[in-house]
């Protein structure tokens, strides 16, 4: 699916492609791939290097095309609540493209936000920054809801530790490394974008700072919420192993005492004289024994 969308006071959505439009595409089909190859004539291997799940934030250059590959936040219904994945901006003279292989809240939202505070994005450089700032923003976003979710697993477990609120704990930790290394990624994007943008004309000092700050903050939070998580599956560990410990000597008590009138009825069982055969209560006077030496032993 795929948007034309230009800037006048934020983005207006066009019926069809004109120079210096931006041209959105999100979960592209075959229509897409041919539009971007055939007419707009995109290099093929860029959008090879965006359909990687994995592909990391990165700058490339063909031509007089440029690619800039950056990681944003999505939400899921998988083992996973939360991942990254890239979002492929491709730009030369006269077009911008952004192209992703799932459809995000993210895209929407910042066109919504360009439209709701009358926004005009004079460049393909300050386009990229603003997404860039966007990620930012929805990293933090996510952050705050895996916070409680952090928080609603511990009092979980507070009450009974289950391995299911471990489990989602786990998955709550690969989800902030996924962000730790996004997050970093974006940061030394935006460094790189400095240097090749070097025009007078692409220059946006406030901007840029703006960015950079937003993502510092993102990574703080990233790192708090990290070491937050990582201090608390440790304290449970220790608590589950505490627990395990007290249950094992308990056990072992409980052994001990029962080993004692086993001990004294495997003497008694022996084919020997035991000196009580014709005595009237020698099975209770036994049994007496057994339990006043268990008594002891308790």
């Amino acid at each position: 699916m795929r948007k034309y969308l230009y800037c006048e006071t934020g983005f207006v959505e066009k019926p069809n492609w004109i120079p210096n439009c931006w041209v959105n595409v999100e979960s592209p089909d075959e229509d897409d791939f041919n539009f971007l190859k055939n007419e707009l004539k995109v290099p093929e291997s860029f959008l090879e290097d965006i359909s990687d799940t994995d592909e990391r934030p990165h700058t490339d250059v063909e031509g007089n095309w440029l690619l800039t590959i950056i990681r944003i936040p999505m939400q899921q219904n998988k083992s996973i609540p939360y991942t990254t994945l890239p979002l492929g901006i491709i730009t030369n003279n006269e077009i911008v493209v952004t192209v992703c292989f799932q459809n995000t809240e993210m895209i929407s939202d910042f066109i919504n936000h360009t439209r709701r505070k009358s926004l005009s994005v004079r460049n393909k450089y300050e386009l990229i920054l603003r997404l860039i700032y966007s990620s930012a923003v929805w990293f933090l976003k996510y952050l705050k809801q895996i916070n409680n979710d952090v928080t609603a697993a511990e009092k979980e477990l507070e009450k009974s530790i289950r391995n299911e609120d471990l489990l989602q704990l786990m998955k709550l930790q690969k989800t902030l490394v996924y962000f730790n290394t996004s997050i970093r990624g974006n940061e030394v994007i935006v460094g790189k974008l400095q240097s090749i943008f070097q025009d007078k004309d692409y220059k946006n000092k406030d901007l840029v700072e703006d960015v950079v700050i937003e993502l510092k903050q993102a990574y703080n939070t990233v790192n708090i919420y990290s070491d937050i998580l990582t201090g608390t599956m440790d304290a449970f560990a220790s608590i589950i192993s505490n627990n395990v410990n007290t249950i094992m000597k308990r056990m072992t008590s409980i052994s001990i005492i029962l080993m004692v009138p086993t001990l004294i009825a495997s003497f008694y069982g022996m084919n020997v004289d035991v000196h009580l055969n014709n005595f009237q209560y020698a099975f209770t006077v036994i049994v007496m024994i057994s339990i006043f030496i268990s008594a002891l032993a308790l």
